[in-house]
């Protein structure tokens, strides 16, 4: 009786941990997006109103178009890892006729939100599963999630130029 009870309690603390190490990967990408969004927050704000409508050169995505584009592909993203249903449709921020400095920011910050709330209602074993992103890449939905945070990284990134050209300074790196 001591043996089955002393197991049990054995078992139960195992589960235990391990939920509380599995809260800690959700937190820790939460956490992740949490500062991703306060970063591209100052690089938004680093950007003069009229350098929104900035292209290096002609075929370049304007700075409005890049930071849209990272929201498409923020919604994207979430949307399949996390099975939440997008509020947009696929592109619709890019695509926007209003690039103002104020409307992009209320839309990039609404697609940040949009990833953070859907991490945040996912499980351990949610983040575990499989999926099979944009029809060919088959990986777990935390990878999916990861590539997506790598993805507005690098789109983010790209825009540094386009705020020194514009005459601004960049945001500090924040990488933590």
């Amino acid at each position: 009786m001591k043996r089955s009870r002393l197991f049990l309690s054995l078992l139960f603390v195992l589960g235990l941990c391990q939920m509380a190490v599995a809260q800690s990967s959700v937190d820790a990408m939460v956490k992740d997006w949490e500062r991703s969004k306060a970063y591209t927050k100052e690089y938004l704000d680093a950007m003069p109103e009229s350098g929104y409508a900035l292209k290096p050169t002609p075929e370049m995505r304007s700075f409005a178009e890049q930071m849209l584009h990272l929201t498409d592909a923020n919604y994207s993203f979430a949307s399949a890892a996390s099975g939440e249903k997008s509020p947009i449709a696929m592109g619709a921020s890019e695509k926007a006729t209003d690039k103002s400095k104020a409307n992009v920011t209320k839309l990039v910050m609404d697609g940040y939100d949009f990833v953070i709330n859907s991490v945040k209602k996912m499980t351990a074993a949610q983040l575990a599963e499989s999926v099979k992103m944009f029809g060919r890449f088959d990986m777990t939905k935390e990878a999916a999630i990861a590539k997506c945070l790598e993805h507005q990284a690098h789109h983010r990134g790209q825009t540094t130029v386009y705020i020194r050209l514009a005459g601004a300074k960049p945001p500090q790196e924040k990488l933590f």
